[in-house]
């Protein structure tokens, strides 16, 4: 009898841990079904008559999730309020999609999470305080986001943190002081962060750090730091330095008063020469910045002054007179006016336009200019700051180190080139594409204005930069009246009035030069030149779809459908008439969905190319050319 009961507990016990499971398992279902609802992609595949543990993307332990990941599935939309609930989860990868929206806070249930990808989304928010007290994570991958806020000193709190990569955001303040001995993997780079690198962080190299407004090791160092002997002035010596100073600030202000009076009227003109220091007026020069993104000077003074305007609350390593004096060459003349690249001493690299033939007066100038340094994002190349006169009007920029796609495009093609592949180039469409996606959002009227491939620049790992956007309303075109542009659609007639519709357009000639390897031909004076979508068009309707594609394409691997795929989004948004192309964000939507599969077939295909980036290591099919830098984790 004894027995008996004894067997009649165990089968009880057993039996309500078997319910327990089921009813956890069935709130990890939950979970993941608010997911698949909330967002666009390609979770709709998920048989949610089946156990969750058998979809895509999920694995179970003990009949509870413990990863999820979910690399390059398409999904579109913010994340929702559920997957805290899946409180056994270990590894959550969300990488390489277009999430929006902040991070949710029931985020902060995921007590066990050792591991966290959120990378090359288009997030946005704070890091939130729940992050920095979740003690168990090992992996941090933020990057390629749109999050800004300070990096708290809370970080310190992840005492088991070994990879923490926040690039390519708009993070600003400083760095903290972090002591984490277990951080093995650590970057910043291209943020808006100021100050000084920890001395704790000092060895790693300058690409962890590159890209912000900051100095010290492994920077350069910063202005008035020194080596310093620990002795302190005698009190002659510093007698002495006060008198000199005093008779050089006298000789350098009646220097100043005689030349005021001579060029009160006039100035040199920013005509920089390779090789040679960059000369502009001499004027009063004073360092402006904005309290926020939106918010400009309004005095008379203040608007007319002779000034460098900064955009958001970013450390002023340079002034006007710091980039007057760097060296310069020319990157080359767009339509509205010349690029250089400027190395300042500190060795820091930026890009200066110069505007040409601006059409708008100076308050509307203003206001547009901030209208468009308001707009950041991961794909778009942030505009820094401004100069302005009645003379000069200059563009401060990030530089992007690989310089254009139509260099790289339609470059020698020799035995040295490095071919670039599909994945390469679908990833470069996907990027330029989120990028005017972007621009789009900010309202009906606001468009690019000029896409075409010398505008959109790439990093060093092959990922896309847009430039130019906004200055069609600006500045009118410095080319040639008898130049017809091969982007430009056909019911445009007035350069400065470039709907939506019509950068469609143009993004669709992007895509056919992305496919062809041919660049749009312009008709100059009596010659005649060959239409790009309409030549597509016609080796399409003859069937020599094969014909149509650049062999650098076809090198390595079949991904005819894929190509074809895309072909067919080209052609639609190069329709005749606007009203038959569809919005950016139809297309951009598109190209997430044939990125996603094409990049799941090829892992599937060819397994052997790939690491599971998610641990660290780097994602093989976007950097199979030759000699490509790969991804960052």
């Amino acid at each position: 009898m004894h027995s008996i009961s004894i067997l009649i507990f165990f089968l009880s016990v057993s039996l309500s841990v078997f319910t327990n499971r089921a009813l956890d398992l069935e709130s990890d279902r939950a979970a993941l079904v608010s997911l698949r609802n909330a967002v666009k992609g390609r979770l709709r595949l998920w048989n949610i008559s089946a156990s969750p543990c058998l979809w895509n993307g999920v694995t179970c332990t003990q009949n509870r999730v413990t990863e999820l990941r979910l690399p390059g599935m398409g999904l579109v939309g913010q994340l929702p309020i559920g997957i805290g609930n899946l409180t056994q989860l270990i590894t959550l990868s969300l990488r390489f999609n277009a999430l929006s929206g902040p991070i949710p806070p029931d985020f902060a249930n995921l007590a066990l999470l050792h591991n966290l990808y959120l990378q090359k989304n288009s997030l946005t928010g704070e890091i939130p305080g729940f992050l920095y007290d979740m003690q168990s994570l090992v992996r941090l991958n933020l990057a390629e986001n749109n999050f800004s806020g300070e990096i708290s000193d809370r970080i310190n709190n992840l005492t088991r943190l070994g990879t923490l990569l926040l690039e390519r955001n708009a993070f600003s303040g400083g760095i903290p002081d972090i002591n984490i001995s277990s951080l093995t993997q650590f970057n910043v780079s291209f943020n808006r962060l100021n100050g000084s690198v920890p001395e704790r962080l000092s060895g790693l190299p300058t690409t962890a750090f590159e890209g912000n407004s900051l100095c010290g090791k492994p920077l350069e160092a910063c202005s008035g730091s020194g080596s310093g002997s620990g002795n302190k002035l005698s009190g002659a010596a510093i007698a002495g330095i006060v008198i000199g100073s005093f008779i050089v600030f006298v000789i350098v202000m009646v220097l100043l008063i005689v030349l005021c009076q001579k060029r009160k009227s006039n100035g040199k003109d920013f005509v920089p020469a390779r090789g040679r220091d960059v000369e502009i007026p001499r004027e009063k020069i004073v360092v402006e910045e904005s309290e926020s993104r939106s918010t400009m000077p309004t005095s008379a003074s203040a608007r007319s002054s002779k000034s460098l305007v900064f955009f958001g609350n970013v450390a002023k390593t340079f002034d006007l007179e710091d980039l007057l004096k760097a060296s310069a060459e020319v990157l080359g003349k767009g339509t509205f006016g010349t690029a250089y690249k400027a190395t300042l001493e500190m060795g820091m690299a930026v890009v200066v336009k110069r505007l040409k033939d601006v059409k708008v007066s100076e308050n509307e100038f203003r206001e547009r200019i901030d209208e468009i340094g308001r707009m950041v994002h991961v794909n778009l190349v942030t505009l820094r700051g401004y100069y302005y006169n009645r003379d000069e009007k200059l563009l401060v920029y990030d530089y992007v180190p690989l310089g254009s796609l139509s260099a790289l495009l339609h470059g020698q093609r020799g035995s040295n080139r490095t071919p670039l592949n599909w994945e390469t180039r679908s990833g470069i469409a996907l990027g330029a594409a989120r990028a005017i996606t972007f621009i789009h959002s900010y309202g009906s009227t606001i468009s690019h204005g000029n896409i075409k491939s010398s505008n959109i620049l790439l990093t060093v790992s092959y990922e896309a930069r847009v430039s130019d956007f906004g200055l069609a309303r600006l500045a009118l075109p410095t080319s040639t009246p008898n130049r017809i542009d091969g982007y430009r659609a056909p019911e445009v007639t007035d350069p400065s009035k470039v709907s939506q519709k019509a950068d469609v357009y143009s993004f669709g000639v992007l895509l056919l030069e992305l496919l062809t390897g041919k660049p749009p031909t312009h008709t100059l004076l009596n010659e005649e030149g060959v239409d790009l979508p309409r030549w597509v068009q016609s080796v399409v309707k003859e069937e020599w779809t094969s014909e149509v594609f650049d062999a650098e394409l076809l090198r390595y691997q079949n991904v005819e459908d894929e190509m074809v795929q895309l072909l067919q989004i080209a052609l639609e948004c190069t329709a005749q008439y606007p009203d038959k192309r569809p919005s950016i964000a139809e297309v951009t939507n598109q190209i997430e969905d044939l990125c996603s599969f094409s990049s799941q077939q090829m892992q599937e295909t060819n397994p052997e190319l790939f690491y599971d980036e998610d641990e660290g290591f780097s994602q093989q099919f976007h950097s199979a050319n030759s000699g490509a830098p790969a991804s960052s984790v």
